[in-house]
């Protein structure tokens, strides 16, 4: 599958270009986690694809991670 990755993926809301938007407060990571800003969420490829799936179908917000710079860099 294009674009699929085999290591974990690293959702870092410190970096993304979405933050602080409504883009973020519909998104499955704030959907699912509740995470407090600025926490990282780490996803396996067999979750992603679950989340992915649940999204495309409506059950869940979509992921909506757009990554950017670092803060600070």
């Amino acid at each position: 599958m294009v674009g699929m990755r085999d290591e974990p993926l690293l959702i870092d809301c410190g970096i993304c270009t979405e933050r602080h938007t409504d883009t973020c407060e519909d998104c499955v990571v704030t959907f699912i986690c509740g995470r407090t800003p600025g926490d990282a969420v780490v996803v396996h490829l067999a979750d992603f694809r679950a989340m992915r799936m649940l999204g495309d179908v409506g059950l869940v917000p979509p992921l909506r991670h757009s990554e950017g710079p670092a803060p600070g860099g």
